[in-house]
Order: structure tokens, then sequence, then C-alpha cells
């Protein structure tokens, strides 16, 4: 599904996000690669898979992967940035959140899984900063939160008050973060719906996220800057069709209003 969604702040890696902050210690300086640097040297090697954060430990299995080492051979999605494993039972979505950027979402009953990667410093990751900003964000709307252990290393559960479609605000919604810092990049999980707070329901998610593949590409981007994600060519095509059907013998369409979608079912 292709669709828009009205999102406050930019594309910043933590619950509303957006663009780099000005620390320049920790962000300073563009993620360009150096000829004779290897660049981010992880802590952890994992069967060719993503490496845990200073303190968040191993998880069992591989992966989340990247793009510019070896990784399982399965079919998978190609986001650009991402590439997303073709699982049975699920729904592939590409969401527009205003003011956010691009995500790829999947749904699975009742619940969902929300895939964000963005570029990281060259020598040290993200998630034990953007943990501490989620459980700030998450108190200021009146949630809580506290961390734990799960198969990625360090989690953040937090229970946040969403706002209705009539502007009022509901009950305490679970909600499960997930982090990995990987070579140059950052890779960011949120299940929301039964998974968030049931175990047996997230492990598809759990599976899946292990399989993404996260391409940071070599070019220069500021750290907390959102990867690219591209339409692949089936879907843009898919969108075309879609769009020229209803809009044939019509008017040209108003740009306010709310687009096609396209879902790929899997």
């Amino acid at each position: 599904m292709f669709r828009r969604r009205r999102r406050e702040g930019a594309h910043r890696p933590g619950v509303a996000s957006g663009t780099a902050p000005d620390d320049e210690d920790l962000y300073g300086d563009f993620d360009a690669p150096d000829e004779d640097e290897s660049g981010y040297e992880p802590d952890l090697e994992v069967a060719g898979g993503a490496a845990a954060s200073d303190g968040s430990g191993p998880w069992d299995g591989a992966g989340p992967w990247d793009g510019a080492a070896s990784y399982p051979e399965r079919e998978r999605i190609d986001f650009g940035s991402l590439l997303v494993p073709a699982y049975e039972g699920i729904r592939v979505e590409v969401e527009v959140a205003e003011g956010m950027g691009v995500c790829v979402t999947i749904l699975r009953d009742d619940s969902v899984l929300q895939l964000m990667a963005f570029a990281a410093p060259k020598t040290s990751g993200l998630w034990d900063e953007v943990r501490q900003e989620f459980a700030a964000e998450v108190a200021k709307a009146g949630g809580d939160s506290q961390e734990a252990q799960g198969r990625f290393g360090t989690e953040l559960h937090a229970r946040v008050i969403p706002m209705g479609e009539d502007g009022g605000r509901g009950q305490l919604e679970p909600i499960r973060f997930l982090g990995v810092d990987g070579p140059r990049w950052f890779l960011r999980g949120m299940i929301r719906g039964p998974a968030a707070r049931r175990p047996d329901l997230a492990r598809p998610f759990e599976e899946l996220f292990a399989d993404v593949v996260v391409v940071r590409g070599d070019h220069p981007a500021p750290p907390g800057d959102l990867l690219e994600i591209r339409l692949p060519e089936d879907m843009r095509q898919a969108l075309a069709d879609q769009f020229a059907q209803e809009t044939a013998g019509q008017a040209l369409p108003n740009p306010f209003e709310r687009g096609p979608e396209i879902t790929e079912t899997r």
C-alpha cells in the first residue's frame, strides 16, 4: 500500500522523527567512507549480520544484514535502502508520513511492524541515544516506558496515549521499539498492536526484522538522516495503472486529496 499520513516533525530516528541533532561530537561529521578506513568497527560479528551497540548485547541467530556483506539468499522486496523478506501471510505497505519521510510497514493480522533505516556515524551507533529520546518523548506525551532485554539486545517497551480521529485521547497503547546499529546505518523497528505485548505474536515480526537487509550505499549523509525508500517497479507500475483508471475521463485530481494505494500481499 502506498499512502500518505499527516505527521508532525521531520525524519529523525526518534518517536517523532526529525533531522540530525546539533551535537557536533556525535553527529557533526558527514558519514563519507574514507579510502583507507573501513569505518564502523562492530563490537560483535554475528555470521555476517549487523552488530549490537555497546551495552545492548548479542541476540540469537543473525541479522539484520548489511547489504555490503554476505547475507542469506531468499526472495526479498527491493525498496532501495531496505530489502524486505517476502514472507507468507504478511502485507507490505509503503507509507508517506508528512514531515517524517517514507517508511515500510509490515502488517500481519492486527499487528504492525514499521521499518525505517538511517545513516549513522562511522565510529559509533545511534540506538543508545535514540532510546533515551524515545523515553523522554513518551513521558512528555503522558505515557511510560522501560528498557528490556530482547532478541536484538536492549529494547524500549512503552505505553503511549494515541490521539483519536476526533482529537480525543484514547487508552494507553503498548509499543515495542527495536534498534540495531550496523556499519554506518541504524535500523529502527516499531511494533504496535497485540504483538507489542504478546511474545508469540511478536516472533514472526522478529524473524522478519532479523532478515532485513540494509543497503547503506557509499554516498555521504549526515548521521540521523533517513535512508531513501524507493518503490519497486511492479508497485510503481500498479500505482500508475490504478491512477490512470481512476482518472480516466475525469478532471485533474485535487493534489491535496488522498491518492491511490498499493498493497503487496504475501
